[in-house]
Parts: structure tokens; sequence; C-alpha cells
């Protein structure tokens, strides 16, 4: 998911969601109100989002095509996704999940299925990825992939010697003290040194857990920082060796317009995560035949393209590698090799045994 919001922007976000809490259960976060239900007049959708993750020209092309409105509601965490439209009165129409999310959200009943006679560019989707949604949305009867990517390193090549890359082992070298960057992030750091160890990274056993804990522990002398979204900036401003990253930040952190000709980016050779955001629609909502229009209309290959460009994240849309600029075929961050997807795996929702996570994270940061 991308995030590439600045300070400012990232200011108002929290402030705003920080207002959402205090609305009417049946008002978006935004301030607007829905449609009452079965109001077939209404021409709005109120889709909750990350920030910065739907091209504005995106939003006013369907418009003006089709008159009808799409708001946005951002959120910065699937956590966040799940709990408000975990709700009986959920005032949102659309959604971006990632994978393991998409399957929480199945078990809670809070997901409408997708009827897909009303979006025939579902077959501009590449069938392969179909099957690899299918871990989290068995049958793809309630989600259509939007973005996929890894998890992996993204690097600086007048930093670190070529005889270091390849394995997770960089990001415990000791060479690059105090030139690394890890994610603050439970799941993916974890991800990280469990496949570093040759463990599963679903893995609910808790001694590999505490293992895979030990190693983040190991690594903290050599870390500069934990980082989320800021990680891109310090990479490009040539502050870190390497960083943990997803490909589709990365892709933005290598853009010549906007990052570092100096980076590069490679999926370790013990494997990794491979990650969707899909496109899903609320179980309540009133206007499910609008919303499958706009999903319809984000797969069409033109629209996709426009979209591709403006996120940096991968897509399964099968039309995209005609028509997208050259810069995203040569980039190692966006045309990620099928041998290199081979070796990832998709993050499961983990339930209860999320708090074993939470205890290791604990332990590593305390």
């Amino acid at each position: 998911m991308k995030k590439t919001l600045s300070l400012v922007l990232s200011a108002i976000l929290v402030l705003a969601l920080a207002l959402g809490a205090a609305c009417s259960p049946k008002q978006p976060d935004d301030g607007s109100s829905p449609a009452p239900q079965g109001d077939s007049g209404d021409k709005t959708l109120y889709l909750l989002n990350w920030g910065d993750y739907l091209d504005p020209q995106v939003k006013d092309e369907f418009r003006k095509k089709t008159g009808i409105t799409v708001k946005e509601t951002p959120v910065t965490s699937n956590e966040e996704m799940i709990i408000k439209l975990d709700t009986d009165d959920c005032p949102y129409d659309l959604c971006i999940p990632s994978d393991y999310a998409v399957e929480r959200l199945i078990a809670k009943g809070r997901l409408a299925e997708i009827n897909f006679d009303n979006i025939p560019n579902i077959s501009n989707i590449d069938p392969e990825f179909l099957k690899l949604s299918e871990v989290f949305d068995p049958g793809n009867k309630y989600s259509v992939p939007y973005t996929w990517g890894v998890l992996g390193i993204l690097y600086n090549v007048n930093m670190v010697d070529e005889e270091d890359l390849g394995s997770w082992d960089l990001l415990w070298n000791e060479k690059y003290s105090g030139k690394i960057f890890m994610y603050n992030s439970i799941r993916d750091s974890m991800a990280a040194a469990l496949c570093k160890l040759g463990y599963d990274l679903n893995t609910v056993n808790e001694d590999e857990i505490n293992a895979a804990a030990d190693e983040l522990i190991k690594a903290k002398p050599l870390v500069r920082a934990w980082l989320n979204d800021d990680v891109k900036d310090s990479m490009v401003l040539g502050t870190g060796a390497a960083a943990l990253v997803y490909s589709g930040d990365a892709v933005w952190s290598m853009d010549p317009d906007e990052g570092s000709d100096e980076l590069e980016f490679f999926v370790p050779k013990e494997g990794s995560n491979v990650y969707f955001d899909n496109i899903v629609i609320t179980a309540n909502s009133p206007r499910k035949a609008m919303a499958e229009q706009f999903i319809n209309f984000l797969l069409d290959g033109d629209i996709a393209t426009v979209n591709t460009e403006y996120l940096g994240y991968s897509s399964p849309n099968t039309l995209v590698p005609d028509l997208i600029d050259e810069f995203f075929l040569d980039c190692s961050a966006y045309n990620i090799s099928s041998e290199d997807v081979a070796r990832c795996k998709i993050f499961h929702d983990l339930g209860d045994k999320m708090s074993l996570y939470e205890a290791a994270w604990n332990r590593i940061h305390k």
C-alpha cells in the first residue's frame, strides 16, 4: 500500500481520523452523509482507502462518465479498516484492504459477494493472480485484486557491496551498522526474520516466533531507525544503505523524477511476503450496483494504467504492461519476476494467535 503523504498531509489525516471517531456512526468519517438505505437517486459512493491510493484523475473521469462521485475517507492500517467496517451501520460502500484483512472481513460477514456479471472487465485480471487470491478469498467471491507487490530490500548501490546482496542477511550485516532501516510493522519485520531463519511467515509456533524476535533484537544495534512511510525519503536522501520496504514504495524511491538512481531492490532468496490490496464491497451497502460499476471502471486497461503510474505498485491487469511507461517495465521493484513471486507467501489472518507476535514485538522494543 502506497502512502506518499507529506508531513503536513499526514497531520491532516490524523486530525481527520480523530474527528471521525466523534461522528455519528451512520456518517462517513469525512462528514458526508450517505443516502438512506434504498435511495436509488443517490449518486455518491463512499470509499474507505489508504491515503493517496487512488489517482484523483480517475475519480474525476468516473464522475464525468457516470455522474457518480467517489468520496474517500483515509485510514493508515488494515486493523483500522476492519474496525470501521465491523459495524451493522457501516456507512461505506467500498474499501481496499489487504489480503489477510479480506480473510478476516469475510469471516465476520462484513463483505458482499460481487456479481461479476456486472464486471466484464474482470477478464483483464491475470488468472494467476486470481488463483493466488483464493488463498484469502476462496472462489474469488468477495474481492478483486487492485495492486500487488512483495516485501524486500531497497539498497544504495554506492554503499552496499555486491557480494552482500541476495539475502535477508544484509539487514544483519555489521558492515552497514547505523545505515540500516527496519520497517516499524510487526508482521513485516517479523516476516523478514522468520524467512531468514527458514520458518513460515505465518507460523503460530511460539518457539519460532521467539527465535525471530531474538534475531530482530540482535539487529537492533545495527539499525539506524524503525520507520514507516518516511523510509522512502530517508533512502532517497542517502542516509541509509539498506531498508526493509514494500516494493511499491521502492518504485517511488527509484523513480528518476522523484527518487534516486542510486537505489535498487531485490527479493531475498530465502523468500518473503507477496501482498495484495483488494477492492471489496461492504455487506450492507445500499449502492452495490454503483460500486460494481466503479470496480469495472477501475479494471479498464487505460484507467488501470493511469492509476498504476500514479501509485507505483504492480498491477494485476494484463493490459497495463502494453500501455505503461517504460520506466516501470525496467524497474526491478515493479516488474517482479515469477521466480521471485514463487518464493513468497501471502499473510494469513492469525486470529487470536496474533497475540504471540504482539508479545514478541513488545520484547523487541522494550
